[in-house]
Formats: structure tokens, C-alpha cells, sequence
């Protein structure tokens, strides 16, 4: 029985004559014959194990052509998210505005002037797109952008304290994801650390104690991802640039989240701003683009003239460029700080921060009137919920954020449900809290809605694990 379910399966040239011209065209023959071969080990293995006791021609094509369908799908797709992590390190962090995207899509489609100078008709320098704006808003001498922060660190370090000693405090030496650690970026940039103080208490008897002839950098760490409470004390920016002044050692401060618009009048608890540090004197600083910022992924340089042009100078400089994608977005953000109101009401990550729960429950409502009824047609039962939104991305650790979202009802059990709204064409991410789904709409888009309901559909519906 099973010889004569392997004789029947066909050969090769039959198989590759009855594909669909579609695949044809999408792929070469040896790519084709990889794909079918794969598909029909599979199948002998099943005839084998007894898992196939009959099939005709079309399963075994349907197969191949399903195989083939995966290999052009891609994974890395646009998601819903309902946790109401604003800047979600899984889910990309920052969002770019649609408006910004549009502006920048043409730049992709086309030659642009990324290392080109219009006026002299010679090359340009990438950077030079975003330096005066950057120095214009945070009031710094010199500007530098690369493709991270974890990038900019590196290079600060191995341009200032190459086989030299950096002074940190060991309430600084932080982890952010990834396993990324102050103490082995120090390490794998030539540089060594000098720890000073305690974890919960360092003063500026400790850095003053600690310079000697090999010292390359005094180093501030913003800690934005934890906070450290109680019994302790920190050396100030300003005290620490006059030491480094008196000694001729720079101060490097790593802010992190680059905040650049005060949110405390949105009810957030006070953050350091970038264009505040600079107004100190911190000679150099670095910050994350796709954080607090809400721009593309980058690490931006700041800070005096003389030390970013000896940054410009480092080798390891055209390993870090960012990208001509990256840039772009950048630059096109920066064009919304000019004024900070403007920025709150533009910028995806900040206007979604400063949402007041009364807004987000008004978007709720409508959701709720507008498919409320199309929703219980499949069994379903939405209602308003509190829910309490995080900053994320490593930002602003201790804020919570009162918000509003729905609660889902139906019953399929919710853990089915939200395995099946992940696997919807465009995933779905939802909280389970207390047995019950959540989707907090800080998050959510009314754009999104049409969207959000097709897949609560289909995952009560049907779908892969229905």
C-alpha cells in the first residue's frame, strides 16, 4: 500500500509544468525545485508513517504552492497594538507620522541629495542636513548623528578614552535591552572604567579622588529605564563640567530617552530635557532617536564644537553612518520642534503621551456606538474598561498613565483568542488581565478601527487555531 502511494507521486517535470505561472515568475527553477523537493520528502515521510493513506495530484500541488506562498510572505509587518506601551521595544518603539512617511517615500523612490551640495554641484556630508537644525533647537555648538545611541556611546568613547579610564558612578552603570551594559561597551571600545562611589550614593569627593594622568572622560548615565530611591545622592552635571573644566577632561553625559518638549504640563513628572543639559555646558551629549524623540532609529552626538569635529575625525564614524531612510525621517521630525506645542500635537509618541484618559475614553465610545452591534453579531461583547498606560521603550519608568480601553467578552476562551489575533493578516496585540482580554486605546487609531474589528472577527470566527 504505501509503495504504490510513493509510485503515484509525480515527477518533478510534471509538477513544475502544472505550477501556476505566478510562481513561474517569482521564482528561478533551482529555487522551484528546492521548494517541490522539500514539499515531497515531507510527503513520502507521511506516506511512510502512515499519516497518508490516500492523495491525489492537486493536494500535493496545493502543498508545494502553499510552501511557496511562505517563502515570499513576509514576517516583519505592521501590528495593532492594544498594550498601551507607547514607545513598545518589541512592537518598533517610535511611530513615524503618516504625514512625515509620505514626505519621505519619494527620497527612497528617487536619487536624492543625501551626500550632495546643490549650490556647489560637489559632495556633500550627510550630516549636514540636520546639524543647524539640531543646534537651533537644543542650543548646542556642534551636531553629529549615527545609526544608534548604543553607536553613539562607542564612538565617544573610543574618540575621547582609547587605553584611557573613564570615571562613572556605580549608580550609572546601567543595562538597557539587549543586554547592552556601559561596562562591556567601555570594554569593547578600548576603553577602561574607573568606577567611583556607591550604587545608591556617589559624590564629587569620588570623581576628584579618581582623576589622574590616564583620565580620558568624566561620564554621566542617565538612568532612564529604573530609578533609585531613598537614601541617596548624585553628582550634578554643572559640578562635575567644572572639574572636568579645572582638569581639561571632558564631561560626556549619555541622556538616553532625548527628551526635547517639557511634559510636566501634561502631568509627567520632571525628565531632564536635552536643550537643558546643553544650557549647563555638558561638553558632549548623546540620546536615542527613537525614544522620547519619536523620530527613526539613530543616536544623535551634541554638544562643543571642538569635540564633535574630533568625533567627525574617527574612523569607526563610517561604520555608525546612519542611513539615508533614517536621515530622512529625522530630518523631516526635526522640522516639527521648532515649536513645542506644535511638536505635541504632530509627533505620533507624544501626542499618544499626552492623551488625557477623558480623550482616549471619548475615542472608546465611539468605537464602542459605531461596531458594537456588527461585533455581537459574531458572539462578541465589548465594554469600557480603566486601563493604565506605560511610557516604554525604557523611558520614564515610574509613570503610569491613566487610561481607557475595552474589555472583549466572548465564549472562546481568551487565551485562543488572542493566539488567533496574533496571527490575523495584520496581528493583533492584546493584554490578558485578569482572565479577561484588554485593548488599551491610548495605542489604538481610530484609522485602525475597521481593522482592529476585522481581526476581532476572525479570531472568534476562525483562523489557523479556531
Amino acid at each position: 500500500m504505501k509503495n504504490n502511494l510513493l509510485r503515484k507521486i509525480p515527477k518533478m517535470d510534471i509538477l513544475l509544468n502544472d505550477l501556476s505561472d505566478h510562481y513561474k515568475l517569482r521564482f528561478d527553477n533551482v529555487h522551484l525545485k528546492a521548494n517541490i523537493e522539500k514539499v515531497l520528502d515531507q510527503f513520502r515521510l507521511k506516506i511512510q508513517s502512515g499519516q497518508i493513506e490516500t492523495f491525489e495530484s492537486s493536494d500535493l500541488l496545493r502543498q508545494i504552492e502553499f510552501e511557496l506562498d511562505n517563502k515570499i510572505q513576509s514576517t516583519f509587518k505592521r501590528v495593532i497594538n492594544g498594550t498601551g506601551i507607547v514607545l513598545h521595544t518589541n512592537l518598533g518603539r517610535a511611530v513615524i507620522s503618516e504625514a512625515i512617511a509620505e514626505e519621505v517615500i519619494p527620497l527612497m523612490t528617487h536619487y536624492n541629495t543625501l551626500e550632495y551640495d546643490v549650490e556647489t554641484g560637489r559632495r556633500g556630508i550627510r550630516y549636514q542636513h540636520i546639524e543647524d537644525k539640531i543646534c537651533s533647537i537644543t542650543g548646542a555648538e556642534a551636531a553629529l548623528i549615527v545609526n544608534n545611541n548604543a553607536a553613539a556611546v562607542m564612538l565617544v568613547l573610543n574618540t575621547f578614552a582609547q587605553n584611557k579610564e573613564v570615571i562613572v558612578s556605580r549608580g550609572e552603570l546601567v543595562e538597557i535591552g539587549g543586554s547592552f551594559r556601559v561596562p562591556d561597551v567601555m570594554k569593547a571600545s578600548n576603553s577602561m572604567l574607573c568606577e567611583v562611589g556607591t550604587t545608591n550614593k556617589t559624590h564629587l569627593k569620588d570623581y576628584v579622588n579618581s582623576i589622574n594622568e590616564n583620565t580620558g572622560l568624566l561620564m554621566k548615565v542617565h538612568t532612564s529605564n529604573y530609578k533609585i530611591l531613598g537614601f541617596t545622592s548624585s553628582v550634578d552635571a554643572s559640578e562635575l563640567i567644572e572639574l572636568g573644566s579645572l582638569n581639561e577632561i571632558p564631561l560626556y553625559e549619555d541622556l538616553g530617552s532625548g527628551l526635547i518638549v517639557d511634559l510636566t504640563p501634561y502631568g509627567f513628572a520632571s525628565e531632564p530635557l536635552v536643550q537643558d543639559a546643553i544650557a549647563k555646558g555638558i561638553d558632549i551629549l548623546s540620546f536615542s532617536g527613537d525614544k522620547l524623540f519619536g523620530g527613526a532609529q539613530a543616536g544623535f552626538i551634541i554638544g562643543k564644537k571642538r569635540y564633535i569635529d574630533s568625533i567627525k575625525k574617527n574612523q569607526l564614524l563610517r561604520a555608525f553612518r546612519i542611513d539615508k531612510f533614517s536621515l530622512a525621517i529625522i530630518d523631516r521630525t526635526l522640522n516639527l520642534y521648532f515649536n513645542p506645542i506644535f511638536a505635541a500635537q504632530h509627533i505620533p509618541t507624544l501626542k499618544m503621551l499626552v492623551l488625557s484618559q477623558q480623550e482616549i475614553k471619548v475615542k472608546v465610545s465611539k468605537f464602542i456606538e459605531t461596531y458594537e452591534h456588527r461585533l455581537s453579531l459574531h458572539g462578541v461583547k465589548v465594554s469600557g474598561v480603566d486601563t493604565t498606560s506605560e511610557v516604554g521603550g525604557g523611558a520614564l519608568p515610574l509613570e503610569r498613565l491613566p487610561s481607557y480601553g475595552i474589555c472583549l467578552k466572548h465564549d472562546k476562551s481568551v487565551n485562543k483568542v488572542q493566539i488567533q489575533l496574533r496571527n490575523y493578516a495584520i496581528p493583533i496585540i492584546a493584554m490578558i488581565i485578569d482572565d479577561q482580554l484588554i485593548f488599551d486605546f491610548r495605542t489604538i487609531s481610530e484609522y485602525e478601527f475597521e481593522d482592529l474589528v476585522s481581526g476581532i472577527e476572525f479570531a472568534v470566527s476562525g483562523g489557523p487555531h479556531a
